[in-house]
């Protein structure tokens, strides 16, 4: 049995290497680069949720750390907001058959938000980043790690203009406001969720999809918010062109400040009337 699993989990890391190196293996050490994530001394937080992205994440640092040349740290931390039995023991579970040596901690996040009438989900993700930068910190971490991969930032970018009004992006890194000396880096910003679940599905891999409480096991079929409308829109216009969820991602490096009415930069309202009689 042990030999079974040894063999199951060297296939599951060799893939990452070889059968999905530039769907994924590429794709994660190119955002490590062209972003500049980590650097040599990192302590780095890898924040796992106990979902494909998070989980898959853990998979590409153990490999970066085993095959990289950076002198850095991991610590693989896991943040039980008051799961339910059978989800926190299939993170667990997960986490031993992947060799992922977790640090767990608990909080009462669920319990906390329950009473909440309006945006309990946005008041819980704030939460959630508030308490795993504090354990982040307390462990001697520099950096946490979040598994958000293109397709959410994509998402993000179309519901910012269709719901917000707003031209913005989710940054591959950013430094933490509340939290001195902190830093939340993406290093899965260059790969797409197909291919995430592609891997999954060649090791029969079963991970949480959604965790919460109050939404009950967040089966496959289950819609939730703006987000599934903006995954939905996708494909419709994957279908018309193959161009345009790149067009889409590159459109927020290519911003021309001379053809916008207006923009914010450090809290700054900025409006091209301002600027428009200089010559």
């Amino acid at each position: 049995m042990e030999r079974q699993g040894s063999d199951r989990i060297g296939e599951i890391e060799r893939s990452i290497i070889k059968k999905y190196r530039k769907s994924i293996w590429c794709r994660f050490t190119r955002a490590v680069r062209e972003y500049e994530l980590i650097r040599d001394g990192d302590k780095i937080a890898v924040c796992i949720s106990g979902g494909k992205d998070s989980m898959l994440m853990a998979k590409l640092f153990q490999e970066l750390k085993r095959h990289g040349k950076n002198n850095f740290e991991l610590v693989f931390l896991v943040m039980d907001p008051g799961y339910r039995e059978e989800n926190r023991k299939l993170i667990e579970s997960n986490a031993a058959l992947l060799d992922i040596p977790i640090t767990v901690f608990e909080t009462e996040i669920f319990d906390a938000v329950v009473s909440v009438e309006n945006s309990p989900c946005y008041l819980c993700a704030r939460m959630r980043r508030g308490y795993l930068y504090a354990n982040a910190k307390a462990l001697g971490c520099n950096k946490i790690a979040l598994g958000h991969h293109y397709d959410d930032v994509i998402e993000t970018i179309l519901m910012g203009m269709l719901y917000g009004a707003q031209i913005e992006t989710m940054m591959p890194k950013l430094h933490s406001q509340n939290f001195e000396g902190m830093e939340l880096i993406r290093p899965m910003y260059l790969i797409r969720e197909a291919d995430i679940k592609a891997w999954c599905a060649c090791h029969d891999l079963r991970f949480l999809r959604c965790a919460c409480r109050f939404t009950g096991d967040c089966a496959e079929g289950v819609k939730s918010s703006k987000r599934e409308e903006m995954k939905e829109l996708l494909v419709q216009l994957r279908a018309r062109s193959d161009v345009i969820e790149q067009n889409i991602f590159n459109s927020v490096k290519n911003v021309n400040l001379n053809k916008v009415l207006g923009y914010k930069k450090d809290g700054m309202t900025h409006y091209f009337l301002d600027e428009y009689e200089i010559i």
